[in-house]
C-alpha cells in the first residue's frame, strides 16, 4: 500500500526527485543469449557473432518512457548524440566519433539514408519510437555485409510482427510541458498463415528555440511529426513466405538561421517539411529441410526535404528529393548444425534533385544527379569446438562514379568457463562511396574523381558473467582509421585552377581521421526488484593531418540506469547520461563543457490492461548549449496512459 502511494504522489504530483532505474524484466541488454540479426544478417546467439553490439528491448524503451528513438540510443557505449535544439531540429550520430553519414540506419533492414542530404546521412530528428520490438546497435567497421555507410557501425530498428492471438491492440495517449501531446495505436498478432504488425503515431510540440533563449532569443520553433510503421509476413506454403514492410513519417519543424542586416544566428520564422516513405517486398524460400535459404527483395525509398522563409517572395528557399531502389539477393547454407554459409548479392540506385532558390535566383537550375553500385558478398562461419567460433567474410563493390572497392571481416568468440566468460575480437572494413550532393552539385570536384572514404577497423573484448548470471560485465577495445575522407575545401585566398573553376570551394579527399578508446558496460539484478546498468566511454577521435579532436565528439562518456519495482503495480526509476567536454569545431577555438542529464520516470498499474505513467526529464533542469549557440530542453513533464487489449 505504501509503495502505490510513492508511485501515485510521483504520477500525479510529478515530484522532480527519483530514485533511478531499469525495469526488472530488462536483463536483455546483457544477455549474450539474445538471438540478433544485424550482426550477421542471420539469426544467430549474440556470444557466437564476436562483435560489440547493444540490444535496446520494447522494455527498456516501455520502462524510460523514450518517445525518440536517437534517446535510445544515446545510452549505448560509444554513441554520441547531438540535437540542434529541441525536438525536431538537425540531429547528429557519431558512432565511436564516425561522422554522422557514416552510419547505417535501417528500419526494419531497409535503408533510411537520405540520398538527397549532403552527406548521405538520415533524417533522424523525425525517427520516433513506434511499434519497436527492439534496436540491433552493431558497433565498428561492417562494410562486409552492408556495403556503403557503415564506417562507424549499423543501426537496425526493428518493429514488432505476431503474437499469440489474432489481434492485440495497444494505445497510449500524453501531454505535457511545452504543449506536447503524443498518441500512438499498435495492433499485432497472428491470424492464420498471416503474421503482422502496424502502428500509427502522432506527436506536436510548441518546443523551445532553436537558438539559445539565453542569448535574447524568444521565439519558440514548433515541431509536429506524423508516422506509420507495416510489417507483414504471409506463409504461402510449406518453406515459402512473403514479407511486406512499410515505413513513413512526415514532420514539419520551425528552425533558426541567420537573417539580415547582421547575419548572426536568432530567431526565424522559416521552416521545413520532410517525408519519408520507405517499403520492402521479400521472398523467402526454405528447402532441403530448412537447410537452405534463400531471399530475394526489392526495396525502396522516397524522401522530400522543403525550408520555406515566410519573409522572402518565394515558393520555397530550398528543396531536396532523393530516391533509392534496391535489389537484393541472399542465400544462407547451415552445411552442419555449427557451419554456416552466406552469400548474396546487391544492386541499388540513387538519384538526387535539389534546389535554393533566393531573390536573385527564383528559379534555379536543378542540381541531378544519380549512380548505381553493386555488391557480392561471401561469409562463412564455423564452431571449430564447442567453445570456439570464427567467421570470415569478403565483399566486392563496384560503381562508375568511384571504381571498386574490397571488403574483409574476420571475427572470434571463445567461450570459456560454461560460457561464463568470453573472449571476442575481430577485424573488419568500411567504406562510404561519395553522396550524390558532393558528385553532381556545384561544389563537386572539378579536377579529380572523388574516391570512397574508407576504414579499417578492430577490437578485443571480454564478456563475464557473475553470481549465476545475475550480473555481467563488457569490456572492449577498439580503434579504427579512416582515410579518404571527403571534406569541403574553401577556396577563399586561394588560387589555383580548380578553384577558378569552384571559386567558393569543392569537396575532395583531404581528411585523415582516428578513433580509438574503451568500452565498458555493466548490468546488474541487486534484488529480485533492483535492476541497474551503466556503461563509461573513453574516446579519442582525432583529425590525423590536424591532431585536433573532431568536433563535438566528447572523450568521456557515462550512462546510468536503474529501476525499482517497488510492488506488482508500481515502478520507479531514472536514466543519468553524462557527456564531457568536447569542441565544436575542428579548429578547437571553441569548446564546450560537459553536463550531465537526469531523467525520472514512473509507472503504476490500474490493471492488466491499464497503466498510468509518468516521467521528467532534464531533472535538474541543466542549461546548457550541445552546439555552440543553440538551446537544449528545460526541466519538462509529462503523464500519460496506457491500455493494451
Amino acid at each position: 500500500m505504501r509503495t502505490a502511494s510513492v508511485c501515485s504522489i510521483f504520477i500525479f504530483a510529478l515530484a522532480p526527485v527519483l530514485i533511478p532505474v531499469v525495469a526488472a524484466d530488462d536483463p536483455a541488454t546483457a544477455d549474450l543469449d539474445t538471438v540478433v540479426v544485424t550482426a550477421t544478417r542471420t539469426d544467430q546467439p549474440r556470444a557466437l557473432t564476436g562483435e560489440s553490439m547493444s540490444v535496446i528491448t520494447a522494455a527498456d524503451l516501455r520502462a524510460s518512457q523514450i518517445v525518440l528513438a536517437t534517446d535510445a540510443l544515446a545510452q549505448t557505449p560509444g554513441l554520441t548524440i547531438v540535437r540542434n535544439g529541441g525536438v525536431g531540429q538537425t540531429t547528429s550520430i557519431g558512432m565511436r566519433g564516425a561522422l554522422t553519414g557514416q552510419t547505417l540506419m535501417l528500419i526494419d533492414g531497409v535503408r533510411i539514408n537520405d540520398p538527397s542530404a549532403p552527406d548521405g546521412s538520415a533524417i533522424l530528428a523525425d525517427l520516433l519510437v513506434n511499434n519497436v520490438e527492439r534496436i540491433e546497435v552493431l558497433r565498428g567497421p561492417q562494410s562486409t555485409l552492408y556495403g556503403s555507410d557503415a564506417i562507424g557501425g549499423v543501426v537496425n530498428i526493428l518493429s514488432q510482427r505476431g503474437g499469440a492471438g489474432a489481434g492485440q491492440l495497444g494505445a497510449s495517449a500524453e501531454a505535457g510541458s511545452l504543449a506536447s501531446y503524443r498518441g500512438n495505436i499498435t495492433a499485432h498478432g497472428t491470424d492464420g498463415a498471416m503474421e503482422y504488425g502496424a502502428a500509427v503515431n502522432y506527436y506536436r510540440t510548441a518546443g523551445i528555440s532553436a537558438a539559445d533563449a539565453r542569448d535574447g532569443n524568444t521565439e519558440a520553433d514548433s515541431y509536429r511529426n506524423v508516422g506509420a510503421t507495416g510489417n507483414i509476413r504471409w506463409q504461402l506454403g510449406e518453406g515459402l513466405s512473403l514479407d511486406v514492410r512499410g515505413y513513413y513519417a512526415k514532420a514539419r519543424s520551425a528552425f533558426d538561421g541567420y537573417p539580415p542586416p547582421d547575419y548572426s544566428f536568432q530567431d526565424t520564422l522559416e521552416y521545413g517539411d520532410d517525408r519519408l516513405l520507405a517499403g520492402y517486398l521479400g521472398l523467402n524460400v526454405r528447402s532441403f529441410a530448412g537447410r537452405l535459404q534463400n531471399r530475394i527483395a526489392v526495396t525502396g525509398t522516397s524522401s522530400e526535404r522543403k525550408n520555406f522563409d515566410p519573409t522572402l517572395a518565394l515558393a520555397e528557399e530550398f528543396f531536396a528529393t532523393g530516391e533509392a531502389q534496391r535489389f537484393e539477393y541472399q542465400g544462407i547454407v547451415d552445411a552442419r548444425n555449427s557451419d554456416q554459409l552466406s552469400f548474396g548479392a546487391e544492386t541499388q540506385r540513387t538519384k538526387l534533385t535539389t534546389g535554393a532558390p533566393s531573390s536573385f535566383d527564383p528559379n534555379p537550375l536543378p542540381t541531378r544527379g544519380d549512380t548505381r553500385v553493386n555488391g557480392y558478398y561471401l561469409q562463412y562461419q564455423t564452431t571449430i569446438v564447442p567453445q570456439l567460433t570464427l567467421t570470415g567474410g569478403l565483399r566486392r563493390d563496384t560503381d562508375s562514379d568511384f571504381g571498386a572497392h574490397t571488403s574483409l571481416k574476420f571475427a572470434a568468440a571463445w567461450k570459456l568457463r560454461d560460457g561464463a566468460t568470453l573472449l571476442r575480437a575481430n577485424y573488419g572494413d568500411g567504406f562510404k562511396a561519395p553522396s550524390l550532393y558532393q558528385l553532381f552539385s556545384e561544389y563537386s570536384n572539378p579536377v579529380a574523381r572523388l574516391a570512397p572514404e574508407s576504414a579499417r577497423g578492430w577490437e578485443a573484448g571480454l564478456d563475464q558473467r557473475f553470481h549465476d548470471d545475475r550480473a555481467s560485465a563488457s569490456l572492449t577495445l577498439f580503434e579504427r582509421r579512416t582515410n579518404d575522407q571527403i571534406d569541403f575545401y574553401s577556396c577563399y585566398g586561394v588560387d589555383s585552377p580548380a578553384c577558378a573553376v569552384r571559386p567558393y570551394g569543392y569537396y575532395d579527399n583531404i581528411n585523415r581521421s582516428r578513433a580509438r578508446g574503451v568500452e565498458l558496460e555493466v548490468t546488474a539484478q541487486l534484488s529480485t526488484t533492483v535492476m541497474l546498468a551503466g556503461n563509461i566511454t573513453y574516446l579519442e577521435a582525432i583529425d590525423l593531418t590536424t591532431q585536433n579532436d573532431l568536433a563535438r565528439r566528447p572523450r568521456e562518456m557515462a550512462n546510468l540506469r536503474i529501476n525499482w519495482q517497488a510492488s506488482s503495480k508500481c515502478s520507479l526509476g531514472a536514466d543519468l547520461g553524462y557527456s564531457g567536454a568536447r569542441f565544436d569545431d575542428s579548429f578547437e577555438s571553441s569548446s564546450l563543457p560537459g553536463y550531465v542529464l537526469v531523467n525520472g520516470h514512473a509507472a503504476f498499474a490500474v490493471n492488466r490492461q491499464l497503466q498510468f505513467y509518468a516521467r521528467v526529464e532534464n531533472v535538474l533542469d541543466k542549461r546548457y548549449q550541445p552546439v555552440a549557440g543553440y538551446g537544449a530542453l528545460p526541466r519538462t513533464f509529462a503523464a500519460g496512459l496506457r491500455a493494451e487489449l
